[in-house]
């Protein structure tokens, strides 16, 4: 890992307008708030949360799929919010993603071998036969079969269109992915073999993951550090051992204390949350988690938490820590 982070994100905001209409306002959604982390070369940043945590909103702002609202994000010593349209086409190249359906996400009407062909055709001076011996290569890279290039997405499973997905991510030699539930939509057993071939192309091409997802135990098996996420804000960002021991933050207990364990030494002491999780629209003052925790105290109702260093880099965002 280099000393300079591949990825640096900076008080990131994405609001999105609800409603309105006639004479109406349109009231202010906070998917995302406050966002700051880094990312290193070779290193995977887990994003865990409930569903509506934010999770996959971080991860589009950052390829700007959404455009975030404030804050600033950097690549590669640039900043990605003020590229124009024409220079954040190139810079694409170098960040891509993979999404959770593999079927939705691949084009229906395009052969397995046009859609692989299609980002080295725009961003590549490459020729027709060229780009036919890469999309092949690839193609055998993620354990798939030359004759697969002439076949459409309807004819693999869901591992199968997955595995497409990757080498279609892969295909440009990125520096980052940013994998959006990339394995949730699949069976256990074909989860191992996608999560082994995202691990076994990390290796080989030094790949930098922005891995979300709500699986904590693929999660633990994937990361080097994990972000907890709850109604937009970052609340706990530690080393995934350090986190894993030793969660500080009571919603992060709550996770992990919910998450089923064969080894009676990593079994801990149930944590219940009681209630739901705010509408982002009317959030609680102060601290979001606030309804939900047994440690709120007064300063909780009055002032959001910041996320703070506690020591040994590991960050938590908690009046009661």
């Amino acid at each position: 890992m280099t000393d300079m982070p591949l990825l640096t994100v900076e008080n990131m905001n994405k609001v999105f307008p609800v409603g309105g209409g006639f004479m109406k306002k349109p009231l202010d959604l906070y998917a995302s708030r406050d966002i700051n982390f880094t990312l290193s070369k070779g290193e995977t940043l887990g994003l865990v949360g409930e569903s509506g945590s934010g999770k996959s909103t971080i991860g589009r702002c950052i390829l700007r799929l959404h455009e975030p609202t404030s804050g600033k994000v950097t690549f590669e010593g640039t900043d990605v919010t003020a590229l124009s349209p024409r220079a954040m086409k190139t810079m694409r190249s170098k960040m891509q993603i993979i999404f959770q359906d593999p079927y939705g996400s691949l084009t229906p009407r395009m052969k397995i071998g046009q859609i692989l062909d299609e980002p080295l055709r725009i961003h590549t001076p490459f020729g027709k036969a060229e780009r036919r011996e890469k999309v092949l290569e690839m193609l055998d890279h993620v354990g798939m079969r030359a004759m697969h290039a002439d076949r459409y997405p309807h004819e693999f499973s869901g591992g199968q269109r997955q595995r497409i997905a990757i080498a279609r991510a892969l295909i440009m030699r990125p520096s980052m992915i940013v994998a959006d539930e990339a394995v949730s939509a699949l069976d256990v057993s074909i989860q191992a073999q996608i999560i082994n071939l995202m691990v076994e192309a990390q290796r080989e091409y030094d790949l930098a993951y922005l891995f979300i997802s709500h699986d904590l135990s693929v999660v633990r098996y994937m990361v080097d550090r994990v972000a907890v996420l709850y109604l937009g804000s970052i609340v706990e960002l530690a080393k995934r051992d350090d986190l894993y021991s030793n969660p500080v933050h009571p919603y992060t207990q709550a996770l992990l204390t919910a998450v089923p364990s064969v080894k009676k030494s990593e079994r801990r002491d149930k944590v219940y949350l009681s209630g739901e999780i705010p509408s982002p629209l009317n959030p609680p003052a102060g601290c979001p988690f606030r309804p939900r925790c047994e440690r709120a105290i007064a300063a909780c109702s009055e002032e959001m938490p910041k996320l703070r260093d506690i020591g040994g880099g590991h960050m938590a965002a908690c009046h009661a820590v």
